[in-house]
C-alpha cells in the first residue's frame, strides 16, 4: 500500500498495531516473566520495522507526523508493549539513535525507561528530509564535486567526489528502507549507494588511523570497541537493507526503476534469478557494480568488531541474521571482480585493528567470527589459501572462555567502561557459538589433508582455543574419518593429529564425570591402533595422565592384548612380546594403585609371564587385609581356582571371610553362595583347611539356617576326598563331637536359639506356622549332637516358660513338639 502511496497504509498498520496490543497473552507473558516464542517476536519487530517506514515517509505532512507520533506514545506507554531487546530487562544503555541533535546522549543507564518496540520509531518522528545535500543526493545522479578537498572527518565528498551521508548507519538504513517502502527506489538506491561509500570511507580512514596508533604506541593493546551495537542483528537491519537495495538493482534494467518498481522482498528465489555486473552508476567507481557493492557491504558489515548484545532474544538474532546475510552471499557466485573484492575486505579485516571482529585484538565480549570467517575461508581457500587459513586462525579465537582476555579501553562518549567489563557474561548462545567454532575448525582441517604444515598449525589453535572436551573429541572423530577415507592410503599426519587431539581430551575428561568417557578411551584406542604399535605402546607407557587405573587395565591394555589388534597391526613376535611387556607393566601399576578395581585384570594380563603374575598375586595379598572387600576377594579367590591353584584359591578365601559379617536375618545374602563355595573348597583340600576356615565361618556367619547348610554338607563326604592332581584320600567321615564340626554344631545350635528369641520378640499371628517350620529345622540340627534331644526339650521348655503370653503360638509348639 505504501509503495502504491496508498494513504490508508497507515490507517491498516495502525488496525494491525491496536489487535496486536490487545492480545491478552502479552500481560501474562510480562507477570510470568516468560518470554514470547521466537515467530511472534518477529512480527513485534516487523511491525516496529513499519511504522518507522511510516514516519519517515519523505512527503508526509506535520500534522500527519505529529497524530502518529501521538498513537506510538499511547502504545509506548502501556504497560505490556513489549522491549526491543525481547527480555524484561536490559543493561546496556541507549546508544542506537546517534541523532544530530545528541537527545538522550549521556542519560544515564541505570534511571532510563526500556525501550519498546516503538522506541526506534518514536526517535525518527525527529527526523527530517529538508537537509541540502541530502535532497541532492537522492534526486541526482550527477551530484558530485571533483574539486572538493577530502580532508575533515564529516567531509561531504569523498577523495574521487562522489557525495557521502554521515548519519548513524542504522539510521541512515533507516531512511533506505522507507525511500524502497514509499515507492522511490531510484531515490532509495541513490542514498544506499553514498552510505556504502561513507562506509568504505570509514573504514580505510579507521585503518590509517589504526596504523598511525600502532606506530606511536607499539607496545599498547589498543581495544577500542566502536560500536557497542552492531549491524547485523540490529532492530532495523542496516546491512540486510543496503544488500536489498543494492541486489535488487542488479536484477533490474534502468527502465523498470522509473516510476513504482514491483520490488521482489523475498531473497529465497534468488538461485534462479541471473545477477549482473550492470554498467556503472554515475555514482560508482570504474569497475564497479551494484552487485560489487552489494556483497562488499556485506562482508562490511559482517566483519564489524561489536559486542555481544544482552539477553537470548537479541543474541539469537545476531546469530540469525549473520546466517541468513551468509546464505544470500552464498547464492552469488565468485566471478574474478568479486574475489578481489573479497580478498581487499579480508586484507582490511586482518589490519583493521579494532575496528574489525578479525582484528589483532579484539574486546572479550565481542560477537565472535567463526560463522563468518567459515564463509571467507572456503570462498577464498581457491584463490588464495595463505589468506584464506590467515582468517581461519585469527577468527578461532572465544576470548569469552579465556580468563585472561583483555577488558579493553571502552571510548565511548557514554559511560560504558563502567557497564560492560564488570557483567559477568551471560551468553545464552554460548553452546551454538561453540559448535560453530567447532565447525570452522573442522572446515580447515579437512582442507589442510596431505599438508603437514597448515595441519600442525590447525592443531595448534585448536589446543589453545577450543575449551570444550565434546568439541575437541568431534574433531578428534572428524580427523580420523578424514585420515582414514577408503579411496585412499590413511594420512599418517592427519592420523597423528587426531590421537593427539584424543590425548588431550583424555587428559581434559580425566578428573572431570563425563558420560561419554568409555566412549571415548574406547576410541582412542582405536585411534592409536591406526597410528601403529608404538602409539599403543606410548599410551600405556603414560596411562596415568590419560586414564584411571580402571580404564587402563579393563578397556586400554586388555584390547591392546586382544587377538584382533595383534591381526589389525601385523605384529612378530618381539613386538608381540614387547606390547604385552607394556601391558603388564601397566597392569601391575594399576594394580598397586587399585588394587579394588584393578587386581582381577591385572592377574588376567599378567597370566602368561610367572614372575608378572606372582608379584599381582602378591598385591592382592598386600590389599587384601585393608583394602579390599570380601566380595572383590571372593571373586579373585574363584578366577584362582579356576585358574588351578586352589591353594591360593584358599588362601584368598580365608582373607574374604575375615571381613564378611552376616548377622541372624541375612539368609538371602549374596554372600552366602560364596562362603558355601569357600567351605567347599576348603573340604576338598582336606581337614586341615577346613579346620582353619570353620572358626572364621563361625565369627563370621551369625545366620542359623546358613551355618546349618554348611554343617550338613561337611557331614555328608570325608575332607579331601577329591584332592589335589585328582588322588583320593581314603579318610573316614569327620566326627560332630571333635573340633572343627564341634565348634561349628554348637555356633549352629547357638545360631538357631538366638535367631529363635529374636523373631519371638516382633512376631505376628500371620507368621506363626512359618515359625513352626522354623523349630522344625532347628530340632534336626540339635538332634545333630549326642545329647542334641535333651538340649531341645529344655531349649521348647523355656520358650513355653518365658513366652506363654503368646498363648495361641505355644499351643501351636505343644501340638508339634509336645
Amino acid at each position: 500500500m505504501l509503495k502504491m502511496r496508498d494513504s490508508n497504509g497507515a490507517r491498516m498498520l495502525t488496525l494491525i498495531t491496536e489487535q496486536f496490543m490487545a492480545d491478552p497473552r502479552l500481560s501474562l507473558w510480562r507477570q510470568q516473566g516468560t518470554a514470547m516464542t521466537d515467530k511472534y517476536r518477529q512480527l513485534w519487530d516487523e511491525l516496529g520495522a513499519l511504522w518507522m517506514c511510516i514516519v519517515l515517509n519523505p512527503h508526509c505532512k506535520l500534522e500527519q507526523k505529529a497524530s502518529w507520533l501521538k498513537q506510538l506514545k499511547k502504545w509506548n506507554s502501556v504497560d505490556v508493549c513489549p522491549w526491543e531487546d525481547g527480555n524484561h530487562s536490559s543493561e546496556l544503555p541507549n546508544l542506537t539513535n546517534a541523532l544530530p541533535q545528541g537527545a538522550n546522549a549521556n542519560q544515564d543507564s541505570s534511571n532510563r525507561p526500556h525501550r519498546t518496540v516503538f522506541s526506534r520509531a518514536i526517535e525518527a518522528c525527529d527526523l527530517h528530509w529538508q537537509d541540502s545535500h541530502l535532497q541532492h543526493i537522492i534526486s541526482s545522479d550527477l551530484y558530485t564535486n571533483y574539486c572538493y578537498h577530502d580532508d575533515t572527518e564529516n567531509s561531504l565528498f569523498d577523495s574521487g567526489g562522489w557525495p557521502l551521508w554521515h548519519e548513524h548507519v542504522p539510521t541512515a538504513c533507516a531512511r533506505v528502507d522507507a525511500l524502497r517502502s514509499h515507492g522511490y527506489p531510484r531515490e532509495a538506491l541513490r542514498l544506499a549507494i553514498a552510505i556504502v561509500n561513507t562506509l568504505r570511507r570509514q573504514q580505510q580512514k579507521q585503518l590509517e588511523i589504526f596504523r598511525t596508533q600502532k606506530k606511536e604506541l607499539p607496545h599498547k593493546s589498543i581495544t577500542s570497541i566502536t560500536n557497542m551495537e552492531g549491524w547485523v542483528g540490529h532492530p532495523l537491519d542496516p546491512v540486510g537493507t543496503l544488500f536489498s537495495s543494492l541486489m535488487e538493482a542488479c536484477r533490474t534494467d534502468d527502465e523498470s526503476f522509473s516510476g513504482f518498481s514491483d520490488f521482489t522482498e523475498n531473497m529465497g528465489h534468488c538461485k534462479s534469478l541471473e545477477y549482473q555486473h550492470l554498467p556503472a552508476h554515475k555514482f560508482l567507481e570504474e569497475g564497479e557494480s551494484y552487485l560489487t557493492l552489494a556483497v562488499e557491504v556485506a562482508l562490511i558489515g559482517l566483519g564489524q568488531q561489536r559486542i555481544m548484545p544482552d539477553g537470548l532474544y537479541t543474541q539469537e538474532k545476531v546469530c540469525r541474521n549473520e546466517e541468513q546475510l551468509i546464505s544470500k552471499l552464498q547464492e552469488i557466485e565468485l566471478d574474478d571482480t568479486l574475489v578481489k573484492i573479497f580478498h581487499k575486505q579480508a586484507v582490511f579485516l586482518l589490519e583493521a585493528g579494532p575496528y574489525s571482529g578479525l582484528g589483532e585484538i579484539i574486546h572479550r565480549e565481542s560477537v565472535p567470527m567463526h560463522t563468518f570467517a567459515k564463509y571467507l575461508f572456503t570462498s577464498l581457500l581457491p584463490h588464495d589459501a595463505e589468506l584464506a587459513y590467515k582468517i581461519a586462525l585469527r577468527a578461532m579465537r572465544l576470548l569469552v572462555l579465556e580468563s585472561t582476555a583483555p577488558t579493553g579501553d571502552l571510548t565511548r562518549p557514554h559511560h560504558i567502561a563502567s557497564v560492560v567489563p564488570n557483567r559477568y557474561p551471560r551468553w545464552f548462545t554460548l553452546s551454538h557459538i561453540e559448535s560453530q567454532q567447532c565447525e570452522l575448525a573442522s572446515t580447515m582441517l579437512t582442507a589442510a589433508k596431505g599438508d603437514v604444515r597448515r595441519l600442525e598449525t590447525v592443531l595448534e589453535s585448536i589446543q589453545k582455543n577450543i575449551h570444550s572436551s565434546s568439541h575437541i573429541f568431534k574433531l578428534a572423530q572428524d580427523a580420523f574419518k578424514i585420515a582414514t577415507l577408503m579411496d585412499s592410503l590413511p594420512d599418517i599426519t592427519l592420523l597423528k593429529v587426531s590421537l593427539e587431539l584424543g590425548l588431550q581430551v583424555m587428559r581434559m575428561t580425566l578428573s572431570t564425570l563425563n558420560w561419554r568417557r568409555r566412549e571415548m578411551v574406547r576410541w582412542l584406542v582405536t585411534c592409536a591402533t591406526e597410528v601403529g604399535v608404538y602409539a599403543l605402546d606410548s599410551i600405556m607407557q603414560s596411562w596415568f595422565t590419560l586414564f584411571t587405573p580402571t580404564e587402563a587395565t579393563s578397556i586400554v591394555a586388555t584390547t591392546v592384548m586382544s587377538n584382533s589388534t595383534i591381526v589389525r597391526l601385523h605384529l612378530d613376535c618381539h613386538q608381540q612380546e614387547k606390547l604385552a611387556s607394556s601391558a603388564r607393566t601397566l597392569a601391575l601399576q594399576c594394580a598397586m594403585k587399585d588394587p579394588q578395581n584393578c587386581a582381577l585384570s591385572a592377574l588376567t594380563l599378567c597370566e602368561k609371564d610367572h614372575i608378572a603374575f606372582e608379584t599381582a598375586y602378591q598385591i592382592v595379598l598386600d590389599a587384601a587385609t585393608t583394602g579390599m572387600s570380601y566380595t572383590q576377594l571372593f571373586t579373585i579367590a574363584r578366577y584362582m581356582e579356576h585358574r588351578g591353584y586352589p591353594m591360593r584359591a584358599y588362601k584368598l578365601a580365608t582373607l574374604a571371610m575375615t571381613h564378611l559379617n552376616l548377622s541372624y536375618n541375612q539368609d538371602t545374602h549374596p554372600a552366602i553362595n560364596d562362603v558355601l563355595w569357600a567351605c567347599a573348597l576348603s573340604h576338598s583340600l582336606g581337614k586341615n583347611e577346613l579346620a582353619a576356615i570353620i572358626p572364621l565361618v563361625v565369627k563370621s556367619v551369625k545366620c542359623a539356617t546358613v551355618l546349618s547348610d554348611i554343617l550338613r554338607r561337611c557331614t555328608l563326604t570325608t575332607p579331601g576326598m577329591v584332592g589335589l592332581h585328582g588322588r583320593r584320600n581314603s579318610g573316614k567321615l569327620m566326627s560332630l563331637d571333635k573340633a572343627p564340626l564341634r565348634q561349628l554344631l554348637d555356633a549352629t545350635i547357638g545360631a538357631y536359639i538366638n535367631t529363635t528369641h529374636s523373631r519371638l520378640t516382633h512376631i505376628s499371628p500371620r507368621h506363626y506356622s512359618e515359625f513352626i517350620e522354623f523349630l522344625s529345622k532347628a530340632r534336626e540340627t540339635f538332634l545333630m549332637a549326642h545329647d542334641g534331644h535333651i538340649q531341645f526339650t529344655q531349649f521348647i521348655d523355656n520358650l513355653k516358660q518365658i513366652y506363654k503370653g503368646k498363648k495361641k503360638l505355644m499351643m501351636l509348639v505343644r501340638e508339634r513338639f509336645g
